[in-house]
This record gives structure tokens, sequence and C-alpha cells, in this order.
């Protein structure tokens, strides 16, 4: 299991999640660095992991690229001219390595990479203003969308255009789908909503103390998130109801969540979660302790940097990321997914 996070500071931070074989301090699982170095020329505000490929991006307007398997640092991909906002890797299930890279900016626009190699696709307007979440369908044939201009947007991937907007009461910052892609959860400060796939109809809400910075789905109907209350809180979505919670997780706001999945390689994975924080620190966790009590973590390392953003990758895969010479035409048709 690999980790990947950015900094206000620019550096990009990689992690290798493995079991010790003799641990004195009773942790059974360690984080050894893969790599550090400042990638962009500004703070990096998101980064997406799938396989061995990783990606960040910035506000300084560029995606770079890396491969996790060598630790090393593909380049960038310049087809931008406004902040990064969202990335997000879609692997189809029968496959090891991803099929495509989307990315989502300041400017509403929505880019879709091949990454067999990294290639420009398609780059299509969204949103009137900046994006601030992209959630892709499992089925990889749309991809939702929530943007300062107050609107949910739903894209058709296949034909690489907007299809649906709609206007909410309140600005939403965060958007994810549930592993099924029956419902997915929109965040608007401290009120999460649970919202039916098929016709985004409002199943009920659940309110935090503070704000919410970060989600990540479970298993089960699990959500769980991280924000200004330093905790990271675990909902069931199924009964409205607070499943556990791990109290003063961080010193500071948690600004990101990555759940473990059964594929990672790790005994006892499904149970895993790992956050990021704005305090420099990044923890797994046993979330089976939570209910017994704050539990320890089980592994962490300290960048002592200001982190921004988290992302992990299990999935095992032969092939090599690499970038494309050259782009393809715009007007061609996205590649279906």
């Amino acid at each position: 299991m690999s980790l990947i996070a950015g900094s206000y500071e620019r550096f990009i931070w990689g992690f290798k999640l493995k079991p010790l074989t003799y641990d004195p301090s009773s942790q059974s699982l360690s984080l050894t660095q893969l790599f550090s170095y400042p990638s962009h020329i500004a703070p990096i505000t998101t980064v997406a992991a799938a396989g061995p490929a990783a990606a960040s991006g910035s506000s300084d307007d560029t995606i770079h690229i890396y491969d996790l398997s060598s630790a090393a640092s593909l380049g960038p991909l310049h087809h931008f001219s406004s902040s990064i906002t969202s990335l997000y890797f879609y692997s189809p299930p029968n496959l090891s390595f991803p099929r495509n890279l989307l990315s989502a900016a300041a400017d509403g626009s929505i880019s879709i990479f091949d990454t067999e190699p990294f290639v420009l696709l398609k780059s299509f307007r969204s949103h009137k203003k900046g994006i601030n979440d992209l959630a892709v369908h499992p089925s990889g044939k749309l991809a939702l969308s929530v943007s300062r201009d107050g609107c949910l947007a739903m894209s058709n991937l296949i034909r690489g255009k907007r299809s649906f907007c709609c206007r909410l009461g309140k600005e939403a910052t965060i958007v994810k789908f549930e592993g099924s892609g029956e419902r997915f959860f929109m965040v608007s400060e401290e009120k999460i909503g649970v919202h039916l796939a098929e016709d985004a109809r409002l199943l009920f809400e659940l309110e935090n103390e503070k704000r919410v910075l970060c989600a990540a789905p479970g298993e089960s109907g699990i959500l769980f998130i991280g924000g200004e209350r330093r905790s990271i809180t675990a909902w069931d979505t199924n009964s409205g109801k607070v499943a556990y919670c791990i109290k003063d997780a961080h010193s500071s706001r948690v600004k990101g969540i990555v759940v473990l999945t059964k594929d990672s390689g790790v005994d006892d994975d499904p149970y895993l979660v790992a956050s990021a924080s704005s305090d420099g620190f990044i923890r797994v966790w046993d979330v089976r302790m939570a209910i017994k009590g704050k539990p320890n973590p089980l592994a962490e390392a300290n960048t002592k940097s200001r982190l921004t953003c988290l992302a992990g990758s299990s999935l095992k895969s032969s092939k090599r990321p690499q970038i494309g010479k050259s782009a393809p035409k715009k007007e061609q048709n996205v590649a279906e997914v």
C-alpha cells in the first residue's frame, strides 16, 4: 500500500505501508518514505493514486505524474490555464492499472486523460466558476462535480460534455460516490447530504459539530469524515448515526482520509484508515479499536510540513506509467471507459 500526500510548501511526499517483522513499540505497521521533493512552484491542492500511478495538482496550473514503483517523477502535464482543484483516477474493476485520469480546475473545466500513455482526450467547461470537487461513478460513464457557482453538475464522460446542472441552496465543497454507485454524498460546511444517485433525491442529512474538510466512503455504508474538529468520524449512512469516532486524531485540521481496501496486501486491511493533517503527521489507524476507546496509531510519519491532501494506492500492476509525447486533437471524442 502506497500513500501520497501534498503540502502547502509545494512538497510531494510518498510512503510505503509495510508490516514490521520486529516491533518494540507494539505497532504492527511502518510508513517507509519513498520520496519527498518540491514538485510544484505553488501549494499542492490535490493528489490521486491508483496502481503504480500517482498525480498531484497545484495552483501553479500543472499536473505532475509519478511512478510509485520506481519512486520517480515523470514530469508535468501542461494543458491548463488555471489552478487544479481535484484529481481522480478511474480504474475498471477488472484492471490493475488506471484507465483514465480526470482533473477539475478553477476555471470550471474538466479534463479527461488517457493513461497509456498520459495524453489529453477531451477538455470541456462544466461550471461557470471554479470546481471544488469531482467524483466519478464506478461505471466510469459519468461524473458529478460541485463548484463555487453553487451548482451540482453531471457530466457524460463518454461524450465529454455536461449533461445536467442544478443550483444548490448552498455551495458544496465535497462530493463522493459510495462503492456501489447507488448513492452519493455531498458536503456543505458542517452538513453532509446523502443522495440517491438515480435522481439526486436527498435521503437525509448528517450534521457535524464543525466544518468537514475531507471524506472517504468505506464498506457497509460507512462514511469517514475529517475536518476542523481534528477527529475522524465514521458515519453509518444507513442509520444516519455515528458508528464510532477517533477523537483528537491530530492536533490540527484533518485534511485527507484514505480507506485501505481489501487489495492492499496488509492483514486485516478493511479495518485500516489513513489520515493526514496540517500538523504534518500521516497516521494509520485500526478503526476497530475506536469502538473500545481512543486507539493509538499503528504507524505514523511526521513530514514537518502543512499537509493539504492525501491519496492511497493498493493495486499491483506490472505496467509502468508514462507521459505521451503529443496530445490528440481537441475534437476527438473520449474513448469509452
